[in-house]
């Protein structure tokens, strides 16, 4: 199939086969026996993506924070800000199938990966950083003082990407469904009695959306 990407140049997605035969700027791709081995620029990209399986090699990206990035101070959270809001970041998401098991007498629904998606939003756009600094500022209210695990959700956004880029695919004759089209940032503080993070009140989510 050949490259997915989307034209708006707030977002691209761009098949794994197609990423790493052909790297964008800032990465390069290195063959190895087991699999590939991915580096990236850390002055330009922040790339959230965690080892993975694809056609039965793994995929490792070196300079990788991961999909949940964890952070244990103010100048973690600062640096992690930043990076955010002036990088183009990179994540890993899957478009999946639901399928009845005929196997199960429950039903059990089980998830089959259709196809594998690496997504590039670009933090510093204008649109894309208030939406970033708005969500984060509404759900931190006190970084210092608490702890607290915030998903910055981009699942909306690969459903009207997918209706308008896949719906000729064979492999997408159904709606897909999308997962890990979201990253998570959390914060650790020292903070002996921390009710809030204990008793899930300082979980949060918000959308990120391209227009």
């Amino acid at each position: 199939m050949p490259i997915n990407r989307q034209s708006d140049s707030r977002m691209r997605v761009t098949e794994v086969e197609e990423f790493l035969r052909k790297p964008p700027p800032g990465f390069s791709v290195e063959t190895l026996g087991s699999g590939y081995r991915v580096r990236s620029n850390e002055e330009k990209s922040l790339v959230l993506i965690d080892d993975f399986e694809y056609r039965g090699k793994k995929i490792v990206f070196q300079n990788s924070l991961g999909r949940k990035v964890k952070m244990h101070n103010l100048w973690d959270y600062s640096s992690m800000r930043t990076s955010l809001l002036s990088k183009k970041f990179y994540l890993l998401t899957s478009a999946c199938e639901n399928k009845i098991s005929e196997s199960n007498k429950k039903a059990a629904r089980e998830i089959r990966v259709l196809k594998q998606f690496v997504v590039c939003i670009d933090g510093s756009d204008p649109f894309i950083k208030w939406q970033l600094e708005r969500g984060m500022d509404g759900t931190i209210s006190s970084v210092a003082g608490e702890s607290y695990r915030v998903d910055i959700d981009l699942t909306e956004e690969m459903e009207s990407w997918a209706a308008t880029n896949l719906p000729s695919d064979n492999l997408m004759k159904v709606r897909p469904v999308w997962r890990d089209a979201s990253f998570t940032l959390k914060y650790y503080s020292d903070a002996l009695f921390d009710f809030p993070h204990w008793l899930g009140f300082s979980r949060r989510k918000f959308k990120l959306r391209m227009t």
